[in-house]
């Protein structure tokens, strides 16, 4: 299958463009730097080093890829999470704009199939894990909001009837080689300096997926039903019981514990919501269409 993959150099591009092209599809991967664009031809990949926003140009390398699929990684996310805030106008624009001129080039390229990055963690509050029907949270604090609102533009966007087949992949949070969420990653130095804590009960519930496994995933939606799915881990915990091990998993002294109060005050409304209001994701349906087996999260499982 020809397949065009745009956020090809990112933390789940290059683990992406790898299994696909293992498992023998003819793949162009989209770069915006010159660095991004050598490491795709070292991997076998044929490289279409095209800036997001110049519409004309992505249009004329989607169609030179004579591409079938396209898969839609577009971020702009920082190294370390802590910088986020100031990072996040950037990133909406670039997957709101810089996609929209992908979605729309495939579109008249002819593109049989979408696929779309979307969020399995910033589901709207409830008990039990949320199945694919459950919307996202647009009346959660300021941030969290905001994000989810930007995935359901996107989720509107790729799912809207047409003859391009649209498919919404909801990741849990990333974690493994390149990520936040490692020992190397900028979350285990903030755990290695007590930055990161558990916020009154610590009841929020974490959706993860390693980033090799939401690779495998992403390659066998390829061929699935169009939709919504979960790709997340088959048991997702709350922060009580995550952080404490990933805190010993990556050599740092046990985590804080602070009040709702307290963590208002020192790292905000949203921070709060993270450790006691996210609510984690059901992968059945995943599971029972293309087979999707996740590893156990690592450091539970250390």
């Amino acid at each position: 299958m020809r397949v065009f993959v745009a956020g090809a150099s990112g933390a789940i591009g290059q683990p992406l463009i790898a299994e696909l092209i293992r498992q023998g599809h003819a793949v162009t991967g989209m770069s915006h730097s010159q660095v991004g664009a050598r490491n795709l031809a070292a991997s076998g990949a044929a490289v279409a080093e095209v800036d997001a926003y110049d519409a004309p140009a992505v249009e004329r390398a989607l169609r030179q890829s004579q591409a079938e699929v396209v898969i839609d990684e577009l971020t702009s996310l920082p190294q370390d999470p802590a910088d986020m805030a100031a990072a996040a106008p950037g990133d909406r624009r670039l997957r709101l704009e810089g996609g929209g001129n992908l979605y729309r080039a495939a579109q008249d390229a002819g593109v049989r199939r979408y696929l779309q990055q979307s969020s399995g963690f910033f589901l709207q509050p409830g008990t039990g894990l949320a199945d694919e029907s459950e919307g996202l949270a647009v009346d959660a604090t300021p941030d969290v909001a905001a994000s989810a609102r930007t995935y359901i533009e996107l989720e509107s966007r790729v799912l809207q009837p047409g003859p391009m087949e649209g498919i919404s992949l909801r990741y849990g949070f990333f974690y493994g080689p390149g990520t936040w969420y490692w020992p190397e990653g900028a979350c285990g130095d903030q755990a290695r300096q007590q930055k990161i804590a558990i916020i009154g009960q610590g009841e929020g519930v974490w959706s993860w997926v390693h980033i090799e496994d939401a690779a495998l995933a992403t390659v066998a939606a390829l061929s699935a039903p169009a939709g919504i799915y979960h790709i997340v881990d088959d048991d997702p915990s709350p922060m009580s019981v995550w952080l404490p091990k990933f805190a010993q998993w990556v050599g740092a002294p046990p985590p804080l514990r602070l009040t709702q109060s307290e963590a208002r005050q020192t790292a905000g409304e949203d921070a709060v919501y993270y450790g006691t209001r996210l609510r984690g994701a059901s992968n059945e349906k995943a599971k029972r269409t293309f087979g999707f087996r996740p590893r156990p999260l690592e450091w539970l499982s250390a």
